[in-house]
């Protein structure tokens, strides 16, 4: 079927002309089927400039107003869809956070790891959300920190949020201990808890667990809950099959904490400094169930500790672990300036008896000064002053 002439006449003219350069660039040539071809790529094109307006918009935005450097605002926003670019109203939402007490470093960090949230509708999203922790007794620092350590607002209110605190509540028993928990562990409310939670805690009811004790682990280490079951069975059984330490024990709890958080090629690559020092797996087993947590240290303090106490001072690796707390302070704070006090005294034999370095790093720090500083101030002025400060 032909076209009338007149026809074409009358749609092309409706067509925005380009310049020539323009026009060859897209490849466009005089005939009515070309030009109607060009009428698309000129939407097309021009579409796509305006989104590039719009980021470069968002670029500006993030540079100006939070302290973003340039590379840092183009990666940022370069993990926003074109469709978000359309509609943001990023100057009220800084107004929001600021009114909850966030500072422009806390919203800039909230951005960086969570872009999309710039994009949230203010009323209908963010301040249903803000208004839950509220409820919960978050304000201040508390709701600042929790909202900057989890991707709360990014989480449906409806199917994640309110669900997951219906969940908490009636495992709980008060909003007091829920608040408590979502505290402790931001993270909670960005998982839907309904789904994740009960089927460890059936894994921890069918290992022996009573529910005291499941109810311990939610208020001391909530997100040992959130991990894969077969995880959490696997650290279970580590803790009592690798490290011998017995289930009735104290310390199986606290095993179990410091087993989550390592992975199994970051936990064999801190044993394998303890067996360098010349420590049996009968001397590891030993200090794990004594203090779980020497093993949640750093391979660097792990290192530098086990240097100075073995290297420096001659102590068995069977007495480090029977002492183990001494691996866990603070060497530059706490064990290396009561050494050197301790040291000084005996060598000027300002106290009588052996002073053991156990006792003394273990003591509070009130009771450490009261009794081997504050009195011999006047006789070691260099050393008191030394001390005050490296502890201070």
């Amino acid at each position: 079927m032909k076209i009338p002439k007149g026809n074409v006449r009358k749609c092309t003219r409706s067509i925005p002309l380009l310049p020539p350069a323009l026009a060859l660039m897209f490849g466009l040539g005089s005939n009515g089927a070309t030009k109607h071809l060009f009428s698309i790529r000129f939407q097309l094109f021009y579409s796509t400039a305006a989104a590039t307006s719009r980021a470069n918009t968002l670029v500006d935005f993030l540079v100006n107003s939070l302290g973003f450097s340039n590379k840092e605002a183009i990666s940022t926003s370069s993990k926003v869809t074109r469709s978000r670019l359309r509609n943001y109203e990023p100057h009220l939402l800084l107004d929001l956070f600021r009114k909850v007490g966030m500072n422009k470093a806390q919203i800039k960090t909230l951005v960086s790891s969570s872009p999309e949230v710039l994009f949230s509708h203010i009323d209908k999203n963010l301040k249903p959300k803000i208004k839950v922790l509220q409820e919960l007794g978050l304000s201040g620092s508390d709701l600042v920190t929790f909202i900057n350590k989890s991707d709360f607002l990014t989480r449906g209110l409806h199917t994640t949020i309110k669900p997951s605190l219906d969940y908490l509540r009636e495992y709980l028993g008060s909003y007091d201990a829920v608040a408590r928990v979502v505290k402790k562990e931001p993270r909670l409310l960005s998982n839907n808890l309904p789904k994740v939670i009960p089927p460890n805690i059936l894994l921890l009811q069918n290992l022996g667990f009573s529910r005291v004790d499941i109810e311990t682990v939610f208020h001391r280490r909530p997100r040992y809950l959130l991990n894969n079951p077969e995880w959490l069975e696997r650290v279970v059984n580590q803790a009592e099959k690798n490290f011998n330490v017995p289930r009735e024990s104290r310390m199986f709890l606290h095993a179990i904490e410091a087993l989550v958080s390592l992975d199994e090629s970051k936990l064999e690559r801190k044993l394998d400094i303890f067996r360098s020092f010349g420590w049996s797996d009968s001397d590891i087993s030993a200090m794990v169930r004594k203090l779980p947590y020497c093993l949640t240290s750093s391979e660097a303090k792990i290192n530098i500790t086990l240097k100075f106490f073995m290297n420096e001072l001659g102590y068995e690796p069977s007495y480090l672990a029977s002492h183990a707390p001494l691996l866990k302070y603070s060497m530059e704070k706490r064990v290396k300036p009561r050494n050197e006090n301790l040291k000084f005294l005996q060598e000027n034999q300002l106290i009588k008896g052996k002073l053991s370095l156990y006792t003394a790093v273990s003591s509070p720090e009130s009771r450490f000064r009261k009794k081997y500083v504050l009195p011999f101030k006047e006789k070691m002025p260099e050393l008191y002053d030394l001390y005050i400060k490296n502890t201070s």
